[in-house]
């Protein structure tokens, strides 16, 4: 009997170390190869909930001032939502037609268009940035667009500090058909007509860094893939976020006389952490 309890308690002892000795080497495994990550949420649908809730995740206008590559000047505030507003969990952008024009574009590096719109135009207080820590990224919205002559509704990433990089996840100018578009010195573009894309559809894009210095991009259209591009040179490069409605410019034109309404729902961006 004696002899019995001694076997099992070195049996006991036995087993007992090789459970230490395995979890000891999926610790160092784990560490060694750099496997623990985990998902985090940085902007959700609450964001478009209130203004509080707005303007503690997004600033108005582009991130480089009211301006850009048409004929639409970003007008936004804090005390102004003639253009950009909220409603329900919805983010409207308006843009109106002026009587007379207040001068030409002040953006730099565009052909200086006069001005004859206001519109709107919001971006994300965090920014992109992927890179070993932040190796994916996804960021989607749920949009209804105006796709008339002259229109030019966009959701994309571009650099804070240079440009290229960017990413344009949604496009339309001036018809239903919606670019997807990735610049890195050179464009890659995918065209995809949208049926009835004045409802709301889904377009989203899943950034994956590949190597020391690309990126992959996969662009979506109601969680339909639609394209792969790499995104050159833009590992560790701080990328906006921007949602904003351009007029007339590459999207054609004359524009609408009257007021044009783009809204979106539901922005999220999420992104892989790896410790």
């Amino acid at each position: 009997m004696r002899n019995k309890k001694m076997k099992c308690c070195m049996l006991l002892v036995c087993m007992w170390v090789a459970f230490l000795s395995c979890k000891k080497d999926k610790i160092e495994a784990t560490s060694k190869n750099e496997q623990v990550k985990a998902w985090e949420t940085l902007i959700d649908g609450t964001s478009f909930a209130n203004y509080t809730n707005f303007e503690a995740e997004w600033n108005y206008n582009y991130p480089w001032g009211t301006d850009h590559n048409g004929t639409a000047r970003m007008v936004g505030s804090s005390t102004n939502h003639n253009q950009i507003s909220l409603s329900g969990s919805v983010l409207t952008i308006k843009a109106t037609r002026l009587a007379t024009s207040p001068g030409n574009s002040t953006a730099n590096g565009f052909t200086h268009m006069p001005i004859w719109y206001n519109s709107g135009a919001c971006h994300a207080k965090e920014k992109v940035v992927i890179n070993d820590q932040f190796p994916s990224y996804t960021i989607s919205g749920d949009f209804a667009v105006p796709t008339g002559s002259g229109t030019w509704p966009a959701f994309w990433i571009t650099g804070v500090n240079s440009w290229p990089p960017e990413s344009d996840i949604m496009e339309f100018k001036g018809s239903n058909t919606n670019w997807q578009n990735t610049y890195d010195g050179g464009w890659e573009n995918k065209l995809t007509a949208v049926n009835n894309a004045g409802s709301y559809h889904n377009y989203k894009c899943w950034y994956n860094k590949i190597n020391a210095t690309d990126v992959e991009c996969h662009y979506y259209i109601d969680n339909v893939w639609t394209a792969r591009h790499v995104l050159s040179n833009s590992v560790n490069k701080p990328m906006w976020l921007i949602i904003n409605m351009q007029m007339e410019g590459d999207s054609g034109g004359p524009g609408p006389s009257g007021d044009t309404f783009y809204t979106g729902k539901n922005i999220y961006m999420g992104r892989e952490r790896a410790f």
